[in-house]
């Protein structure tokens, strides 16, 4: 009778403890959010908005549409942006190339060129549809006829 309580009230004693460490450790958002809050602080203009699905959807004024992706299946992280004309003017590669530096650890000189040089291959001989991979980063260009997008994002075994 007596090791039917023991085992209890050790039992008891453990699952009120795991419960007070549970309780106790602070509340810890995810890294996409904490990205997402660095890329706020750092870039001026720019606004957090919703998460939904894994993606935080961003808005800045010279981006038509904004969003970070956090980890995949494939990726570890993306980042999409999609400029309001079908060429994009200088502040949107800035814009690209410094939230993709945040994002990625990457200095911005590598991104820029990177974004550069994505957006700058849509054309007559390569089409509407780039894919380029620079510095451990894939990046796939898009255009339609009113507007360019590009999505960035790195591998998840990199």
């Amino acid at each position: 009778m007596k090791s039917k309580q023991n085992s209890s009230s050790i039992t008891l004693a453990i699952f009120a403890l795991l419960a007070t460490i549970a309780l106790a450790s602070p509340a810890r958002a995810d890294g996409c959010e904490d990205i997402a809050n660095q890329l706020k602080s750092q870039i001026d203009g720019l606004k957090v908005g919703i998460t939904a699905a894994r993606v935080v959807y961003l808005s800045h004024p010279d981006a038509k549409e904004m969003s970070l992706g956090c980890r995949g299946r494939d990726y570890s992280n993306e980042f999409y942006a999609k400029s309001d004309g079908r060429k994009p003017k200088p502040a949107f590669y800035d814009l690209v190339a410094r939230a993709s530096a945040i994002v990625f650890t990457v200095p911005m000189d590598n991104t820029l060129k990177g974004v550069t040089r994505c957006i700058n291959r849509m054309g007559i001989f390569r089409g509407d549809n780039v894919k380029i991979r620079y510095r451990r980063l894939d990046m796939v260009c898009n255009r339609t006829k009113t507007e360019a997008a590009i999505a960035i994002s790195r591998r998840k075994d990199e």
